[in-house]
C-alpha cells in the first residue's frame, strides 16, 4: 500500500471525541493493511493527534515507515478566556492553547521540536508549510518555504513541501520555492479537477511529488445521499448535488460503488504519487483499503470522460 497515506486529523479527535483505545486500534489496523506512511500536523486537535500517532509509531521500528508533519503554526497556552473546546476549528479537545502562525526560522525551529517531543520520536521524513494562505500567503512562501529547504538541506528532515486547499497557492509555491511535495486537499478529485490545469503538469515538469487529500471532497463522494454530506465543511451547492449523482448513475451502471471510484480515480494520474485516507473507524479503513484494491473497469472511465464528468487520462511524460 505504498500509494497510501493515513491522514491522522480523526485521531485528533475531527468532529467527535475518540477514545485512545480506538485510535490505536484504528492505526492498527492501517499497519496490518500494509500502510506505512503517516500524516499528521500540531493543528489536528491541539497536538493530540501527534502524540497519539508518536505513541503508536514509537513501537514500530524507525526505519519501517514515513512520516509527515507540520509546521506555521506554534501551539501556545492560551491567555484570554478559554472556551469550553476547540469545536470552532473543527476538534473536540480542551482548548487549552491556541494557534500562532510563525513561518520565520525560528519559529519553523520551535515547530519542528515541540512536534518532535509530542511525537516523541528524533525525526520526521517530510516538513510541510500548513495553510500559510489562512494567515499571510505571501509571508509564509517568502520566509517559511526557504526556512524548510534550509533544514532539508541540513538534513534535518528527508523532504519539505506545502500542504493547502488552495491549488492558487500551490502553484505559487511549487514556482517560488523549492519544494519535492505538495499536499493538495479536494481540488483533484473524480467531482473536482481544478489542480489539473496548472498545478499537476507543473509538478511533473519539476518533479515535485503530489498526495491528493480529501478524495471524497468533506465526505461527499462518500455519502449515500448528497443530503446527508458536506462540501467543503459547508452545505453541497445545487450544481455539485446534481454532479454527484450523474458520477453515482455511471459508477451504478458498472456496478461500481461511488467512494470505490473516488479513492481511485487520482492516482490514475501520473502526477499523483500517493492519496491520502482519515478517519478513527476500523470498519471504515477497512472498506476503503477494499475499494482501493478493488477492480475497476476501464469502461468506467470511458463512460466517464464520454459524460464530461472526468477529463481524459494523461499520457505519461
Amino acid at each position: 500500500m505504498g500509494w497510501v497515506v493515513y491522514g491522522a486529523a480523526s485521531i485528533g479527535n475531527l468532529y467527535r471525541p475518540v477514545e485512545d483505545d480506538e485510535a490505536q486500534d484504528v492505526l492498527e489496523a492501517a499497519w496490518d493493511a500494509g500502510i506505512r506512511s503517516f500524516d499528521t500536523a500540531p493543528h489536528y486537535g491541539l497536538g493530540l493527534s501527534e502524540r497519539r500517532l508518536g505513541a503508536f509509531l514509537r513501537t514500530r521500528e524507525r526505519a519501517s515507515f514515513q512520516l509527515s508533519t507540520k509546521v506555521g503554526r506554534i501551539l501556545e497556552p492560551r491567555t484570554d478566556p478559554r472556551p469550553a473546546d476547540d469545536m470552532e476549528h473543527g476538534f473536540a479537545v480542551p482548548a487549552d492553547t491556541v494557534r500562532r502562525f510563525d513561518p520565520s526560522r525560528s519559529g519553523i525551529e520551535r515547530s519542528v521540536a515541540d512536534s518532535l517531543e509530542r511525537l516523541g520520536l528524533d525525526r520526521v521524513d517530510t516538513l510541510l508549510l500548513h495553510d500559510p494562505d489562512v494567515y499571510d500567503l505571501d509571508r509564509g512562501l517568502r520566509e517559511g518555504l526557504p526556512a524548510l529547504a534550509t533544514l532539508r538541506d541540513e538534513g534535518v528532515t528527508g523532504e519539505v513541501g506545502i500542504g493547502v486547499n488552495s491549488v492558487e497557492a500551490a502553484v505559487r509555491a511549487v514556482r517560488e520555492g523549492d519544494i519535492d511535495v505538495v499536499m493538495i486537499a479536494g481540488r483533484y478529485t473524480l467531482l473536482e479537477q481544478h489542480a489539473a490545469e496548472e498545478l499537476l503538469p507543473l509538478c511533473l515538469e519539476r518533479g515535485v511529488r503530489i498526495i491528493a487529500v480529501g478524495v471524497f471532497n468533506s465526505g461527499l463522494l462518500a455519502a449515500a445521499t448528497p443530503a446527508s454530506a458536506h462540501y467543503d465543511y459547508g452545505a453541497v451547492p445545487a450544481d455539485l448535488v446534481e454532479r454527484t449523482e450523474r458520477l453515482r448513475a455511471v459508477c451504478t451502471r458498472h456496478d461500481v460503488p461511488l467512494p470505490c471510484a473516488a479513492l481511485q480515480f487520482p492516482l490514475r494520474h501520473p502526477a499523483i504519487g500517493q492519496i491520502a485516507i482519515g478517519t478513527a473507524r476500523r470498519s471504515s479503513l477497512a472498506q476503503n483499503v477494499e475499494y482501493l484494491r478493488a477492480q475497476i473497469p476501464a469502461a468506467l472511465w470511458s463512460d466517464l470522460e464520454a459524460e464530461g464528468l472526468i477529463p481524459p487520462q494523461p499520457s505519461m511524460p
